[in-house]
């Protein structure tokens, strides 16, 4: 994918506005949307801990406000040496807006950039999962 760097910096630049300091480990993620435009978003905790919103769930909702409705790919980036992805919640969440084949980058941070630790499809990360197409069958 000819996108990977440039969404990986994306996240990679949203993670320096985490507000992480009840875990300290701070999320960065980007999605590339139908028009080729980036959203992204960063870990947001709160002190009434876990009540915080993750990474991908602030830039679904950036993607959502700008009109976009449909994510082509995601990007997360964490200062981790094991690749790190989305939790279920937010597979769910991406699930809402993309398709199974979409792709779903791993990166860590690194000196000069984010690096690549793992590539990924949604139906790979939430396989047989539920999604609007079933409540349009149940009509």
């Amino acid at each position: 994918m000819a996108d990977e760097p440039l969404l990986l910096q994306a996240a990679a630049q949203a993670r320096q506005h985490s507000h992480s300091p009840y875990s300290g480990f701070a999320v960065g993620a980007a999605l590339l949307d139908e028009q080729g435009r980036l959203h992204t978003g960063a870990n947001i905790e709160n002190a009434a801990y876990p009540e915080g919103l993750c990474a991908e769930a602030v830039a679904l909702a950036h993607l959502v406000m700008a009109g976009g409705r449909q994510v082509r790919a995601v990007a997360v980036v964490a200062d981790s040496a094991r690749p790190v992805t989305p939790c279920g919640g937010c597979r769910q969440k991406l699930r809402e807006f993309a398709a199974a084949d979409a792709v779903v980058l791993s990166g860590a941070v690194a000196e000069g950039g984010p690096v690549l630790r793992g590539r990924f499809t949604l139906a790979g990360l939430l396989p047989e999962s539920f999604g609007p197409a079933h409540l349009a069958a149940a009509d």
